[in-house]
């Protein structure tokens, strides 16, 4: 699996390098900010892609004594060093055309640029939609980020084609400089939202679609022995997951029966969730106060009647107390 990520990131890099060529060519050709913005993308494409490649060949890495969780985090380091280069070319971007703006600018072969840019646009969007779907499946942050990343460069770039377009037609060149400037803010809002969804996977922000898909199994699947399920944590390390959670058992149950519950809320998620996961589950004798929310039936020991059954829910299941019928 990692290898294919790999491989597939080594054909991203190859290809953005090919890509920033035709572009930078465009630009020479045109002389235009439009063109030129969506060089200075290129230019953050083969960056971020030689750099997405380090980080998978380092998340691919196994865990090792000074890294006991593995290298997965890396993956959040350099989607946000990509979300930065992203926002510092958008900057660049409106800087331009703001100089050409109050200067003022010729452009010239806006045939040939029409051109070029075009057939970028294409490759640029079948690559990003390829990496998104794998990067998807694969549970890759670095693909899928590789992937919005080249969607919204195919988006500029369209964007590229139409102002050339028109300018050829109407001869409104300064229409140029003002396409160059709504794009440079474009790219710099895909880098901060790049940058913020690094930064919540560095900072263990819990990801409320994973959290609501693991309380659908367990609350799907639950057993009458499983009392409680309570604080739950979830970290991301790449495509991997460390889950820690709390869970209630009857107190009378040997050490053994216990595990082996244990072990069957490991397994029943592990089969569910196409990741790989790391459990570190805490087991907790009942006490009195579950006994309106147990569900066990034929209970020997029970000290209050059951009153209602609690639903786990992504709300409750993460709350660091046990569950009570209150």
């Amino acid at each position: 699996m990692n290898k294919n990520k790999i491989g597939f990131q080594r054909w991203i890099a190859v290809f953005g390098v090919i890509l920033f060529i035709g572009k930078l060519i465009a630009w020479k050709l045109t002389n235009s900010d439009a063109v030129f913005s969506d060089a200075m993308e290129s230019v953050v494409n083969v960056i971020s892609a030689f750099m997405g490649l380090y980080s998978l060949h380092l998340a691919a890495k196994p865990k090792d004594e000074g890294h006991p969780y593995g290298h997965g985090k890396v993956e959040f380091v350099t989607s946000g060093i990509e979300g930065a280069l992203i926002a510092i070319a958008g900057i660049m971007i409106i800087y331009e055309g703001v100089n050409s703006l109050i200067v003022g600018k010729t452009l010239n072969q806006l045939d040939w640029g029409i051109a070029i840019i075009a057939a970028t646009a294409v490759v640029n969007y079948l690559l990003g939609y390829i990496s998104i779907k794998k990067g998807k499946a694969d549970n890759s942050l670095v693909l899928i980020s590789s992937g919005k990343h080249l969607q919204s460069d195919t988006i500029t770039t369209l964007g590229v084609v139409l102002s050339l377009v028109i300018v050829y037609f109407t001869k409104i060149y300064w229409l140029d400089s003002v396409v160059a400037l709504i794009f440079g803010a474009y790219i710099i809002f895909v880098g901060y939202k790049i940058i913020r969804k690094s930064l919540s996977g560095i900072m263990d922000e819990q990801d409320p679609e994973i959290l609501v898909q693991i309380v659908h199994i367990l609350e799907n699947n639950r057993k009458d022995e499983w009392i409680d399920v309570h604080n739950m944590k979830i970290q991301q390390f790449g495509a991997s997951l460390h889950i820690d959670a709390h869970i209630t058992l009857p107190w009378y149950y040997s050490l053994r029966d216990a595990h082996k519950e244990m072990e069957n809320v490991i397994i029943l998620l592990a089969k569910n969730i196409k990741r790989t996961i790391e459990f570190n589950f805490h087991m907790d004798d009942c006490k009195t106060i579950s006994c309106p929310v147990c569900q066990i039936k034929d209970c020997p020991v029970r000290e209050r009647d059951f009153v209602k059954r609690v639903e786990w829910t992504s709300e409750n299941i993460t709350l660091e107390v046990k569950h009570t019928a209150e």
